[in-house]
């Protein structure tokens, strides 16, 4: 095992990486943005453990959350415009899953030769959606979907073969309607765990939906699928494969339960660029990992976590049967962006967040050691109320990264908190700055790097802060 000098400093992860051209695009679009994000964050929440802002809702009487009037998370960002992509339409509606007006339904048609693939959760219950769609993708290998049908307001999971029934049900009379075979109906459900899925309420939509489907509906299909979400979440790209511009779209959701592994986490995702099923899941697998499983809000997983990712073929970019086809470049990283803008935005709209948090770990000797030093770190209740609090508690830090149980050398260990360093070598830094780091942990989203001195390997976390929002909302979730 190798050791750093102690007069060298551990590098940090911007110096280590140097940003992808979809980063820099990202980075450009977020500054042009400021002014928009600035305006939101206003009107949100806000410090919850300090005030709470004179324009939200009045909280009822009874203290209970009023969750078709939730304030907008602070660390919201604005809906993408988002382009028609060729192939895809869609329709929402209310099918009645809450007691409140508002669209819980949202269907996608698309056209003959459609792709798909998909990863989901592997959490141990699973749900009736869930196990349809990974079981029916695995009978087509993802070849001829017709359609999706989403749900919010009712999980339907741990619903036995009941739960099964309803999803098999509501696949057929959509497969009727669309003139397809219910097992190229994909579907998936959010909400309450434990309900039963009353799929007439769904079936009894289908007509109305069925005439109202538009190929730029994108902002309403968003809003549908929410849950405890406060704003509705997009992403979009272009990119060239083979001179051919093709289209990216995608939207998710997701605000609690979230530490995906594959949170309640749903994201769908459609491209016109013709790419065989094959290729399309092992992008699907290959770049889920450091987006939708790098990031948590609570460390509880779903268990109706779902990515579906569809490839209509409408673009007129010739056919890519191998993910890594030279052509698919441009492509690659262009998909890679989207679906880590969507990870980001669902922990900018965690229950109660005020913090938008990137952890990196670096020294350590593996990957997935420092993944799992990272996500300890990330879901520690205790570090993420240091973050509420404004305090940059480096020793709690430090505890959170001796609780992974992976290789660390204490006398090496160093912990920065944006430009400032807090620890290094195992010890206080000596240039640390009291007053410096105050004024940084203000920021609304921070960086903290930390070096765990045994090896070369690092990994990127992104979290947010837990309040005593995040306490009452998921208090009173089933009120």
């Amino acid at each position: 095992m190798s050791r750093k000098p102690k007069t060298a400093a551990p590098k940090s992860a911007a110096a280590k990486s140097s940003p992808k051209p979809v980063e820099v695009v990202g980075h450009a679009m977020e500054r042009a943005l400021e002014p928009v994000t600035s305006a939101l964050k206003r009107a949100g929440l806000k410090r919850t453990d300090k005030a709470t802002d004179a324009s939200a809702p009045a909280a009822p009487a009874t203290g209970k959350v009023d969750k078709a009037a939730m304030p907008v998370s602070p660390l919201a960002v604005p809906f993408p415009r988002m382009k028609p992509i060729h192939g895809v339409t869609m329709a929402t509606g209310r099918a009645g899953f809450y007691k409140h007006e508002r669209d819980d339904l949202l269907v996608f048609s698309f056209p003959e030769g459609a792709s798909c693939a998909g990863v989901f959760t592997r959490h141990g219950v699973g749900s009736a959606p869930v196990d349809w769609c990974k079981r029916h993708l695995e009978v087509t290998k993802g070849e001829g979907v017709k359609a999706l049908v989403v749900n919010a307001g009712c999980a339907n999971s741990f619903t036995g073969r009941p739960g099964a029934d309803a999803v098999r049900r509501v696949a057929a009379t959509v497969g009727k309607r669309f003139d397809c075979r219910q097992r190229d109906v994909m579907v998936a459900s959010t909400g309450v765990i434990g309900v039963l899925l009353d799929d007439a309420k769904i079936t009894a939509r289908l007509p109305d939906l069925e005439h109202h489907l538009t190929a730029d509906g994108w902002g309403g299909a968003a809003r549908a699928i929410m849950t405890t979400d406060t704003f509705p979440k997009g992403s979009y790209a272009e990119a060239k494969i083979d001179g051919v511009t093709v289209r990216i779209g995608g939207i998710c959701k997701g605000s609690g339960m979230i530490a995906p592994d594959m949170a309640t986490m749903l994201a769908f995702v459609v491209t016109d660029a013709a790419i065989s099923p094959g290729a399309l899941q092992n992008l699907c697998n290959l770049y889920t990992r450091n987006t939708f499983n790098a990031v948590t809000v609570d460390g509880d997983r779903s268990t109706n976590d779902t990515l579906l990712l569809f490839a209509t073929g409408q673009s007129g970019a010739p056919r890519i049967s191998r993910a890594g086809d030279k052509r698919l470049a441009d492509f690659r990283d262009k998909l890679e962006g989207v679906l880590l803008d969507l990870a980001h935005q669902l922990v900018r709209d965690g229950e109660g967040a005020t913090k938008f948090i990137k952890i990196t770990v670096t020294g350590a000797q593996s990957a997935a050691s420092a993944r799992k030093i990272a996500k300890s770190v990330a879901d520690s209740p205790l570090v993420k109320t240091a973050f509420a609090g404004e305090d940059a508690n480096w020793g709690r830090i430090v505890m959170a990264v001796g609780k992974a149980d992976e290789p660390v050398d204490r006398d090496f260990m160093s912990v920065k908190f944006g430009p400032h360093w807090a620890a290094q070598d195992g010890l206080i830094a000596s240039s640390y700055d009291e007053a410096k780091m105050s004024a940084y942990m203000k920021k609304p989203e921070l960086e903290v790097a930390i070096d765990v001195g045994v090896g070369r390997a690092s990994s990127t976390v992104w979290t947010c802060d837990l309040t005593k929002r995040y306490v009452e909302i998921n208090g009173d979730y089933r009120s």
